[in-house]
């Protein structure tokens, strides 16, 4: 079943991806002139499990810190194209209470942005993430006969999956934009080896984050109020 679901969700990453360089696609013909372009800055938390087969218990999401730099490109009324940089921590703590991991990751969005009203916006991200790992540290370790996931490294550096964020920019003429956002995370790919041979079959991340951001127009029509 999960890797029935994992098949379908990697059929949906590639339409995602497809989907997300739609707008830059499109920006040959330019309907916002000129178009918008923003730079930003954004920080928050994040809470993550990891969806492990054989199951692992897990009971609360381990926290984390996330945050990078955001470039968004608005070529047309509520459609754009978002690209990020940002630093992510993920990991997971079980529920004994005598393990947890955290995983520092490099990530790199790649999102269709949607966005309804003008000085109010309503935003929607959606699109495929790709991750590298930086490091991996055991948090807290008071095992004494360790389990396969507590004694493995991480095997597969490189993870990816869907990104889908809801959020709120309020737009203002001389401070900037300012924003809030929640977001969600669904990883396609296993941090672990998954051969027949392998203990696990599934170990895939699961995670929100909440953020605020703050973003500078570099270009576009500053003057959007009702």
């Amino acid at each position: 079943m999960h890797q029935n679901v994992n098949k379908f969700l990697r059929f949906l990453f590639s339409g995602l991806l497809f989907l997300s360089l739609f707008p830059a696609v499109k920006a040959q013909t330019v309907l916002l002139d000129p178009p918008e372009v923003y730079l930003g800055a954004t920080g928050g938390m994040t809470g993550s499990m990891v969806m492990f087969n054989p199951t692992v218990n897990q009971t609360m999401p381990l926290l984390g810190y996330n945050g990078g730099l955001s470039f968004r490109f608005v070529t047309e009324s509520h459609c754009g194209l978002q690209i990020e940089a940002n630093y992510s921590q993920r990991g997971w703590e079980e529920a004994s209470g005598d393990y947890s991991r955290r995983a520092d990751y490099v990530e790199f969005p790649l999102l269709t942005h949607l966005y309804w009203g003008k000085t109010n916006r309503f935003i929607f991200n959606l699109g495929p993430k790709l991750s590298y790992l930086l490091q991996e540290t055991d948090l807290v370790n008071n095992v004494t006969t360790p389990e396969e996931q507590q004694k493995t490294p991480i095997y597969h550096p490189f993870d990816y999956g869907i990104a889908a964020g809801f959020g709120y920019n309020l737009h203002t003429r001389r401070a900037g934009v300012f924003q809030l956002e929640t977001r969600a995370y669904y990883g396609l790919s296993n941090i672990f080896a998954d051969t027949k041979r392998d203990y696990f079959r599934a170990s895939n991340y699961l995670n929100i984050s909440v953020s605020l951001g703050y973003y500078f127009q570099l270009t576009g029509k500053k003057d959007i109020s009702e």
